[in-house]
């Protein structure tokens, strides 16, 4: 599709209930109730705590996706893309009815809704059901994989967020977007099955580049079957990861969503129009893999320990993402003090030097929450702005 089509279409079917980082059955019940009869809402099972599971299924071709988000509680941004998608599909515009016509899709807007609630990776049992998938020791591993085997597609969409130290190669571009054409065997051969996959992830590629230029990346492919991904692609389904990332001064990713959004309407209209083989797959080579080059916070050059010459050291602050009535919030903490000149800061600070110490006046540390410093006699805010 074109950008430009692309861009209208998220303008005017955006979700906009949905933004930020806390995205729960509570969000979305709603919203799933308020979709018209072109799509069929179905319970397919429940969480640990009871929690329901829906489906969603849009579409009458013969082309069959699955697509699942929110496997990890935490990772929601693809959710939110997922209902501009819904709103998209649904609305009866001309301009996507082939995508209706000649494909199926089959959703899980949220497979981990307990994980959802508590704001967590795990499920209620505290197992990482992306880990599960040969076990299928929980419930929703088990809903999942029935809704594979019941519906048997043709591809399949694991989406899935990652955190803000990625960065697309070894490079000061964050990885904004990710994927991974997952391996299916230990030599991680690059079967036609891959192939398949990447040629898809490469078209996706090519339309992003346009965007977000050099801020994209791809994953290591080392094989482990205990992952969903490895196991539908060593069963001979087109895999396809999605990772949303982080874009600049974008921590509630509701600008990393509209690329995901971008993604997916860019993949379907591929999917849609061609019979895909594989034989296109070479330009997924050309995407970097990923690297974890960067901290949300690097302050520079700072004098740790006064009254010596030599122990400038620079100052590595990631953000906790905490849960707290209902919303996320982020609280800096100090991760590394070192020379980090090979890495890079979504925000930087020059000390120049200067004494850096807490806002009591204290010595930093490692491992401990730190929401203001003191330079130079100067008090900075670490917290977001």
């Amino acid at each position: 599709m074109e950008i430009d089509i692309l861009k209208a279409l998220f303008e005017q079917y955006k979700e906009h209930r949905l933004s930020h980082r806390y995205i729960t059955n509570d969000h979305i019940k709603p919203l799933i109730s308020k979709l018209d009869d072109s799509a069929i809402i179905k319970t397919i099972g429940y969480s640990v705590k009871g929690k329901p599971i829906y489906a969603i299924t849009i579409g009458r071709g013969q082309k069959r996706i699955l697509m699942w988000s929110q496997m990890h509680g935490n990772e929601s941004t693809t959710t939110k893309a997922l209902f501009d998608v819904f709103n998209t599909l649904t609305s009866g515009n001309s301009i996507i009815e082939h995508i209706i016509n000649t494909c199926t899709l089959y959703i899980i807007p949220i497979l981990n809704p307990d994980g959802a609630e508590a704001y967590t990776r795990v499920n209620a049992n505290t197992v990482d059901l992306n880990r599960d998938a040969q076990d299928l020791s929980q419930p929703e591993s088990k809903v999942l994989r029935q809704a594979f085997l019941s519906f048997k597609p043709h591809f399949c969409y694991n989406l899935h967020g990652q955190r803000t130290i990625f960065s697309a190669g070894s490079s000061k571009n964050p990885a904004t977007v990710s994927f991974l054409a997952p391996a299916q065997d230990e030599q991680c051969t690059v079967t036609d099955n891959r192939k398949v996959a990447m040629e898809i992830i490469g078209v996706m590629n090519t339309m992003l580049q346009t965007l977000i230029p050099n801020q994209v990346g791809v994953y290591d492919d080392a094989f482990n079957i205990n992952c969903v991904g490895d196991t539908f692609q060593s069963e001979n389904v087109p895999t396809m990861l999605f990772e949303a990332g982080h874009f600049p001064n974008d921590y509630g990713r509701d600008t990393t969503r509209e690329f995901i959004y971008y993604s997916m309407l860019e993949s379907l209209d591929y999917i849609s129009k061609n019979d895909i083989d594989g034989r296109y797959h070479e330009s997924y080579f050309e995407i970097p893999e990923n690297d974890k080059c960067f901290f949300d916070i690097i302050i520079r050059k700072a004098n740790i320990n006064p009254g010596t010459q030599d122990d400038f050291k620079d100052i590595g602050i990631l953000y906790q993402e905490t849960l707290k009535n209902g919303k996320i919030e982020f609280i800096p903490k100090i991760e590394k003090i070192d020379n980090l000149s090979g890495f890079f800061g979504h925000r930087e600070i020059n000390a120049q030097e200067h004494e850096v110490v807490t806002e009591d006046e204290t010595d930093l540390e490692t491992g401990s929450e730190i929401v203001f410093v003191t330079i130079n006699n100067k008090k900075i805010s670490l917290l977001l702005k």
